[in-house]
């Protein structure tokens, strides 16, 4: 099934479908069937995010998702991680169309800010490049920044290090949803975002984003992408099932 043309796409992340799998031996629930069945819902793509401890999606499941995607040329895989720590290695075997590079330490309870430049930069470059040299685009997990001429500063200086694409991390905009803080919150978004826009970037998003909340962020924040979404998802599918859950996404980015 090819999927129709869309402002944002949808890429599904199946960490905590591996983090309840992980409980026991019996290899249920499937994250390949989970796989199958969001893409059959019309996810555009799948993420993963393989932490050095194996505490949710593991090498075998990268493979294996992977091998799936090739009956499915018009979606996308999307392995994130830390590329100084197990990420590379991912990169070089799988080659995915994107590579969202996060800069978790070892054991991190979840991804908790982003990149900081110049300072990351120099380190940063040779890996981006790396990833580039096979094919893969390469998004880079950043924080927004509500000032635009700094906003404008880092973006390019992200752009010269030979990144494809950032991907905002939206935390604090979910935590300030519904407050008084929402707007001025969200109006970081949206500088960051046209920074980027304006640099040649192209932007993503991820990080509890939600069926409250998603409608609203893709609605004032210019020319997003794609969106990564896998907490508040799965915990629907658990109600919903994985199609309804990817169809009720779908629908937010579509609106």
């Amino acid at each position: 099934m090819s999927l129709p043309i869309s402002h944002t796409a949808l890429s599904v992340n199946l960490n905590k479908v591996a983090l309840v799998r992980n409980t026991r031996h019996l290899g249920i629930p499937s994250v390949t069937r989970a796989a199958l069945l969001c893409l059959e819902a019309g996810a555009a793509g799948i993420t993963v995010h393989p932490r050095p401890d194996a505490r949710h999606i593991r090498a075998d499941d990268v493979f294996a998702i992977a091998a799936l995607l090739q009956d499915w040329p018009d979606r996308e895989c999307n392995i994130e991680g830390n590329p100084f720590h197990n990420l590379m290695d991912f990169v070089r075997k799988v080659r995915p169309q994107q590579t969202t590079f996060v800069p978790d330490s070892e054991g991190q309870f979840t991804s908790d800010h982003g990149w900081t430049f110049p300072q990351d930069a120099k380190r940063l470059e040779p890996l981006v490049a790396s990833a580039k040299s096979l094919g893969v685009r390469v998004s880079l997990f950043m924080d927004p920044i509500a000032d635009a001429k700094t906003a404008q500063h880092v973006m390019q200086s992200v752009k010269a290090i030979g990144a494809d694409r950032i991907e905002l991390y939206t935390e604090s905009y979910a935590r300030a949803f519904g407050t008084e803080q929402q707007n001025s919150v969200l109006a970081s978004f949206t500088v960051t975002a046209q920074a980027a826009i304006a640099a040649g970037l192209g932007v993503n998003a991820g990080h509890d984003l939600n069926l409250d909340n998603l409608r609203t962020f893709v609605q004032a924040v210019p020319k997003v992408s794609e969106v990564s979404i896998g907490h508040a998802l799965i915990g629907d599918a658990l109600e919903m099932g994985y199609a309804d859950a990817v169809r009720a996404y779908k629908e937010c980015l579509q609106a």
